[in-house]
Order: structure tokens, then C-alpha cells, then sequence
């Protein structure tokens, strides 16, 4: 038997259509009719299926919202053209309606072991803003929060404040505030090893340096499962750690830096100083040897900046934060995406505390 197929894509459009009888009454000319069902509020209203693409095209795919009009246009042969409000207001509506899902993003990451730190840079109304990424590399949860400032008053209420495992971390010294160990990216120590090899070529302590990174990372990399480290083995690395700063500092009072490259000697202080968070994945296997998960995350909160360019408010950048944390809980967790979104986007919208709709009436 010889089969050949032709793959072919449809897209349909059904409408559901109710109709109600209208009465008026000739005394007060008040008008009156049966209830619609849920989700009958407008003349014409979008399910989630629409509003799903919709949103998956504006904040995964990074497309612009007239792109999507368009695409969706030409799609239906013009039987579904979405407005601007519409489109402006999605990403509002989901993040109203999956306060589920950042629960359980919120619970994974304060029940793991050790949580991934990092800013990355935003622009919101033309300032400068930060956005703070949250990731467990066990419980597979990420979250992004849309900040004004970095530092501590980027941490501020965030469940980073609260946290009490093991924080990873680009050397940002904020995160040495929270947490109870901390391990620095290896990636960054390797980044400035080769720029001090390349800078200060006559010195020996960067070259060995950085030989003894790759054998740690090599050994650390190499563990089965089951096999933890040796604490032998361990303590020999330790130990030509120490003999090598040691070199280091020789190195240094010999040959002072000098006022244009100090990045070498930098490290080396650091590497002393920070030991304990240096070489911390030599003991522990739970813990990642670099900060590589943020820095991935952060990519594509970085992309959909470049797409937005400038975001109008600083509520548009939570908004768009809180969507990029709940697809990614739904991918970790091999879902239908676009199916679960569309689902989130049928439920009920949370009925707001009556303080805040007192005041959304006074204003």
C-alpha cells in the first residue's frame, strides 16, 4: 500500500445567536425583555476561542494588534473583526480571571528548594522600570513582576521577601538580604575570567582560575542522579580555589591594576569574599551552577518589550507580567495552552471588594 496525504486548514466560524421579545411599558416607556445567558452582554461577543488566539498572538507571539486584526480578518473572510478596546483590554481580563493559576505559580515557588533571581530592564510610559523574574528549576513555576525600582524596593511584597531556601543569583547584592544560601552565576565568573585573560595576558591566576571552573563545572555536570558529591573531591577543589586567590593576590601587590581594566582584580576580592556562595553547587545538587533560567525568562519578556517598544502605565506592565507567568506555568505542565487559555477566559470575572468599586464610583 502507497499513501500519500494532503494536509489541509480550515478555520469556521459559528455564531450562536439568542433572541428575547422586547416589551415596553406605555406608562413609564420602561423596556423589558428575558435574561440572556452568560456572556451575552454586548450586540456582538467573542468566546474565549477568539480572545485566546487573540492573546496567545499579542503576548506570546509578540504580533501587534493590528497584525492580528488583519490576520484574523483575512482568516474569517472578514466575519470576525475585532476592535482596538477589545484587544487593548485582554490581557486585563485574563490576569482577572487566572488568580488560580498565580496561586499555584506562588505556592511552586515557595515550596522549592532554590528560586532563580534576576531584573531585567522595562520602559514604561518612556522611564525606566524593571521587571523581576522568579523561577523554581524543580517545581517548574516562573513569575514576572512588573517593578518601578530595582533593589530592595523592587523586592518589596514580592515572594521573594518571604522566601527561606536557596536564592541563585547574577551577584546582585540585594539577593544576599533574602533567602538563607545563595549561589552566584558560574557563567559570569567564566565571562570575566576570559576578559581578564584576554586584558591582563601576563598573569597566571586567571588562566587557573578559570581551568579550575570548567573541571569543577565538568565534575559537578558529570554526577548520576543518584551520586552525590565527594566530600574528597570537593575539598581538593577548595583547596587549589584558595591556593589560586592566593596566587592572585601576589599577582596583584606585584603588578597593581590598572585604573583602565580592574575587572581582574574585582573578581578576585569577590571570589575571596564570596566563596561560600562561589562553589555552594559543589555541595548541593539541588542547586543550578548558573543563573541561566532568568536570564532565558527574561528573554522573552525582552522580546515583547521590543514589540510594545514603550508600555503606556505601569498596571499595562503587571498586566502583561501576569500573562507571561501563567503560559508559562501551562507549558511547563505540557498543557493545550491555547485550549486552557481559552477555558480561563470563560469563566466568571471576580466580583471586585465593595471598597474598591465605592471608590471606582467616586472617581
Amino acid at each position: 500500500m502507497i499513501r500519500k496525504q494532503r494536509v489541509v486548514i480550515e478555520m469556521s466560524v459559528k455564531v450562536i445567536e439568542y433572541m428575547a421579545k422586547e416589551y415596553r411599558s406605555h406608562i413609564t416607556g420602561a423596556r423589558v425583555h428575558a435574561p440572556f445567558p452568560p456572556g451575552y452582554t454586548n450586540e456582538v461577543n467573542y468566546d474565549g476561542t477568539v480572545k485566546a488566539l487573540a492573546f496567545l498572538l499579542s503576548n506570546e507571539c509578540n504580533v501587534s494588534h493590528g497584525r492580528i486584526r488583519t490576520l484574523l480578518s483575512e482568516l474569517t473572510d472578514g466575519k470576525v473583526e475585532l476592535s482596538d478596546g477589545m484587544l487593548n483590554h485582554l490581557s486585563e481580563k485574563f490576569v482577572l480571571k487566572s488568580g488560580t493559576e498565580k496561586k499555584e505559580i506562588i505556592s511552586r515557588l515557595m515550596s522549592s528548594p532554590v528560586m532563580n533571581a534576576d531584573f531585567t530592564n522595562a520602559n514604561v510610559n518612556g522611564q525606566s522600570a524593571q521587571v523581576l523574574v522568579l523561577a523554581s528549576p524543580v517545581n517548574g513555576a516562573a513569575l514576572y513582576i512588573g517593578r518601578e525600582k530595582k533593589g530592595h524596593e523592587g523586592v518589596k511584597g514580592t515572594p521573594l521577601e518571604d522566601y527561606t531556601g536557596t536564592v541563585v543569583h547574577d551577584h546582585d547584592r540585594t539577593f544576599y538580604s533574602y533567602g538563607t544560601r545563595h549561589q552566584e552565576c558560574t557563567q559570569h565568573d567564566c565571562r570575566y575570567l576570559i576578559g581578564s585573560k584576554e586584558n591582563e595576558p601576563d598573569l597566571e591566576w586567571n588562566h587557573k582560575m578559570h581551568a579550575l571552573f570548567q573541571e569543577m563545572l565538568h565534575y559537578r555536570n558529570g554526577l548520576c542522579e543518584e551520586e552525590g558529591p565527594d566530600p574528597v573531591i570537593v575539598a581538593d577543589f577548595e583547596t587549589r580555589y584558595d591556593e589560586i586567590l592566593d596566587k592572585a593576590k601576589e599577582e596583584y601587590e606585584a603588578s597593581p591594576p590598572s585604573n583602565y581594566y580592574r575587572e581582574g582584580y574585582n573578581l578576585s576580592v569577590r571570589l575571596r569574599e564570596y566563596k561560600e556562595s562561589e562553589l555552594l553547587f559543589l555541595h548541593d545538587k539541588r542547586v543550578p551552577v548558573n543563573n541561566s533560567l532568568c536570564e532565558r525568562l527574561a528573554r522573552v519578556y525582552k522580546r515583547k518589550q521590543k514589540q510594545a517598544m514603550v508600555l503606556r502605565s505601569q498596571k499595562n506592565l503587571g498586566y502583561i507580567c501576569d500573562g507571561l507567568s501563567t503560559v508559562h506555568l501551562l507549558r511547563t505542565d505540557a498543557r493545550n495552552v491555547y485550549q486552557e487559555i481559552a477555558a480561563i477566559f470563560e469563566r466568571k470575572s471576580p466580583q471586585k471588594p465593595k471598597k474598591e468599586v465605592e471608590a471606582g464610583a467616586l472617581t
